[in-house]
Order: C-alpha cells, then sequence, then structure tokens
C-alpha cells in the first residue's frame, strides 16, 4: 500500500491536481471571506512605507476590504489604464496599497478584468501555479526529483496563491528562461524575462545567464526586441503622451518605494537581529557584487551543474536581498533552495539546510507554530529569511567548489550548442 501510495505521490498528474486545487481552493476560501472594514493601523506598523502617511491612510477611513485585495490591484488596473487614470495612484473605493508594475502588465490583466472576481481570482491563481509547475517540469532532472521538488515548493506557492500574489508567475517564468536557453530557443528564453521584467523590475538580472550559452547576439536582439514590443503595447489603449507619463509615474513610485523597509530581506535580519539600521543601500551593493562574483568562473560555463547552480543562487538572492521581501515572496526562493539541492550530490549539510528551509521558511508563518511564537519570534525576527541566507551561503560555496567535469546528479539531456 506504502509503495502505491508513494508511487501515486511522485506522479506529475498528481501534481498538477495538487497545484489546481490549491489555487482553486485558495481563490474560493478568499472570495468567502468577504470584505471587512479597515482598521487605522498604529503608529509604527507601516515604518518607513510609502503608505504610512497620514494623508494616505485617511483615504481609507470607512472603506470596506476584500481577503484578494492584490487581485483587486491588478484587475483596477486595468481600467486605469484605458480611461487614461494614474496607474500609480491610490484607489480606496477599490484597494489598499498602490499598483507597482508596468502598464504592460496592467493591460494583460485585461483578459480577468470583465470576468466576475470569483473566476477571474481562480483564473490568475491557477496562471502562477501552472506556470510554475510547467517550468520545473523543463529542468532537466528525472520525473521523480521533479515531483520532490515540486512537494518542496508546494507549501510556500500555497501561501503565494492565499495571497493572491505574482510570484509563482514570476519564479516560473525565470526557471522556464533558463530551461529554454537550455534547449537553444532564444525566442521564447527572452520573452519569459522581460516579460517577468514587466512585472517586476529585478528580474532584469535573469539576463546573466545569456553568458553561458552560445548565440549570445540573438539572444541580445530578440531580447531588444521583446523590451520594445512589451513597452509600447499598451498604445493598443490609450495614446503615447499618456504611455509616457504612465512610465513616468512608475519610475516615480518605484523611486519612493525603494527607499521604504527592509522587508524580510538580509537588511531586514541586520537590523532585527542586531540592530544594524540605514544599511540598506549597503547590502544591495554588496549583493550585487557578490552575485556578480559567481560568474567569475568561466571554466565551467559549459557546465549544466554550474548553470543550474547559478539560476538557483540568482532564485535565492533576488528574495533575500529585497527591501520589500514578504511572506509570499518566497516561494521564488525555496524553488532556487530546491534546485541547488536535487542536483547536487547528498550530503548531511546539504539536507540540514533543506530541512531549515523547509520547517522554519516554509511552515514558519503558518499554524504549524502557535500564534505566539509567530507573532513574538517568527515575524519580529524576520526567522523566515534567515534559512535562505544560509542556502544561498552554501550555493555560493558550492559554485567555487565545482570542478569542470562534475555532473551532480541531474542531467539528462545535453546543452544545444547552436
Amino acid at each position: 500500500m506504502w509503495e502505491k501510495l508513494k508511487a501515486l505521490a511522485l506522479r506529475p498528474q498528481t501534481l498538477l491536481i495538487v497545484f489546481l486545487l490549491a489555487a482553486i481552493g485558495a481563490s474560493v476560501q478568499n472570495i468567502l471571506l468577504g470584505t471587512h472594514p479597515f482598521i487605522m493601523p498604529g503608529p509604527g506598523t507601516f515604518p518607513e512605507d510609502i503608505m504610512n502617511k497620514p494623508e494616505l491612510m485617511i483615504q481609507f477611513e470607512g472603506k470596506f476590504l476584500t481577503e484578494y485585495n492584490n487581485y483587486k490591484i491588478f484587475k483596477q488596473s486595468y481600467f486605469n489604464l484605458i480611461y487614461g487614470n494614474n496607474l500609480y495612484g491610490l484607489y480606496p473605493d477599490y484597494h489598499w496599497d498602490f499598483y507597482k508594475y508596468s502598464p504592460t502588465f496592467a493591460l494583460l490583466m485585461g483578459a480577468m478584468a470583465y470576468l466576475p472576481d470569483v473566476l477571474g481570482l481562480s483564473i490568475w491563481n491557477i496562471l502562477n501555479a501552472v506556470t510554475l509547475f510547467l517550468a520545473i517540469r523543463m529542468l532537466p532532472l528525472t520525473t521523480r526529483t521533479q515531483c520532490l521538488l515540486l512537494w518542496f515548493v508546494s507549501q510556500e506557492l500555497l501561501t503565494c496563491l492565499q495571497n493572491n500574489q505574482s510570484n509563482g508567475l514570476m519564479a516560473g517564468l525565470m526557471i522556464a528562461a533558463w530551461a529554454c536557453m537550455h534547449r537553444g530557443k532564444a525566442v521564447w528564453a527572452t520573452l519569459w524575462i522581460v516579460l517577468a521584467a514587466y512585472i517586476k523590475v529585478y528580474s532584469v538580472i535573469a539576463f546573466c545567464m545569456v553568458l553561458f550559452y552560445p548565440g549570445r547576439m540573438r539572444f541580445i536582439l530578440w531580447a531588444i526586441f521583446w523590451t520594445l514590443l512589451l513597452a509600447a503595447l499598451p498604445l493598443v489603449v490609450t495614446s503615447p503622451q499618456t504611455l509616457l507619463w504612465q512610465y513616468q509615474n512608475w519610475k516615480d513610485l518605484i523611486a519612493a518605494d525603494a527607499v521604504a523597509a527592509t522587508g524580510m530581506s538580509v537588511a531586514g535580519w541586520l537590523e532585527t537581529w542586531f540592530g544594524i539600521t540605514n544599511v540598506k543601500s549597503a547590502v544591495s551593493l554588496i549583493g550585487i557584487l557578490l552575485f556578480l562574483v559567481q560568474l567569475v568562473r568561466y571554466k565551467v560555463y559549459t557546465n549544466d551543474v554550474y548553470r543550474l547552480l547559478i539560476i538557483a543562487s540568482l532564485l535565492v538572492w533576488v528574495v533575500i536581498f529585497n527591501h520589500k521581501a514578504e511572506s509570499p515572496t518566497f516561494v521564488i526562493a525555496v524553488a532556487g533552495v530546491g534546485i541547488w539541492y536535487y542536483i547536487q550530490p547528498r550530503a548531511t549539510w546539504r539536507l540540514v539546510v533543506l530541512l531549515l528551509v523547509l520547517f522554519f521558511t516554509c511552515f514558519g508563518t503558518t499554524d504549524l507554530f502557535p500564534p505566539y511564537v509567530r507573532q513574538h519570534f517568527i515575524y519580529p525576527y524576520t526567522i523566515k529569511v534567515v534559512p535562505c541566507i544560509v542556502a544561498w551561503c552554501a550555493i555560493f560555496i558550492d559554485i567555487f567548489r565545482l570542478q569542470p567535469g562534475d555532473t551532480g546528479r541531474m542531467v539528462l539531456e545535453p546543452t544545444p550548442e547552436a
């Protein structure tokens, strides 16, 4: 019986059903929770956040908010775009907080904007879940290992889905870009990276993967093409002048947002554990330098283990050095940790790191821990990010220990040479 259950659990079809049920279940749950009146947060609830201004907060007094606020932001952005409203203003009658993505993303949300929320939200969450599922299925791992990796990321994916976030989509797009590069498909690889960048700008760092593959000029030209095309795509519903104004507004909001908060990040960890403040810029610079240092190992550029270690490092890096990282963001980092673990030789210390991530990152903010522990330790001390910082250091070390002939335990197909 046990063997049959294990075989069932390690079938891709089973994981696909689990991911779909999680997406639909999270959507229906959020709809059924209905609305709740806005409660004015106490002083210091959003320290340094761009929302932490009395003139902004007061606009929400007496308003009713849904449990799927992020989806409401995405949906309303489409209508703001077509009606020529400032995409990056506050709209208290519809949702809490600012819209922070590109005009292109707002246009693409038109595919769901006219649907009833229960249907549109379900499609949005399914898109996040299925994108990540398909991307992991594209990795050069055995089917069994792919399924183990999917189970490993499932809890963090559920957290993302319950918050209607785009992070499952982000992780999937970056992993799919790697897989397409691995197969020599420059058109699709560059499209996925550019599309991800028009959702969250930090995804542009994924272009570093172009260094490892032949035909770099082809990748660059396709990247330029997709960047220009997607930038101009909103012109189908708005004027050039208005679109330029929207991009300026986006730039201004990103600049204002950049000075706000430290999030569940390396900077947040330094502040909450050691009282080290005002180091966000320094930490970001150090993080960039450390990531770039990993690229100096040009002698192993053709090694598929190295290439996968870089995407694993990138997925963790974009979270732990992100000053706006929050709990639903960590599905990206957890995917990176999982890729690292399953391509490297088995070792007790690697298993310990994996379990730390599973226990404290994936389950740290769930009911596995009592409310008192979460409220007084997990959240105040940004415990969720700490195992990911440890994991990223482990990935960093493994990258520099890798030898040109190392094969790990994952390669099933050769990398195309053209």
